[in-house]
């Protein structure tokens, strides 16, 4: 679900999530990362993360 109002304290530079607001802010109604046990920040991921279908 779409929220159009992003969260402001939630910086993302994913231009290929359909969440992300003009490369700033994700506008996801709320967020999951994952995985629960990670060690560092090579190990986590954005779950909420769905694709835009941009091409380039």
């Amino acid at each position: 679900m779409t929220n159009h109002n992003p969260i402001q304290r939630v910086q993302c530079n994913v231009k290929t999530c359909k969440y992300n607001n003009d490369g700033h802010y994700c506008t996801a109604s709320s967020i999951q990362i994952q995985p629960m046990n990670a060690k560092n920040v090579q190990e986590t991921d954005c779950a909420t993360f769905q694709s835009n279908n941009m091409q380039g």
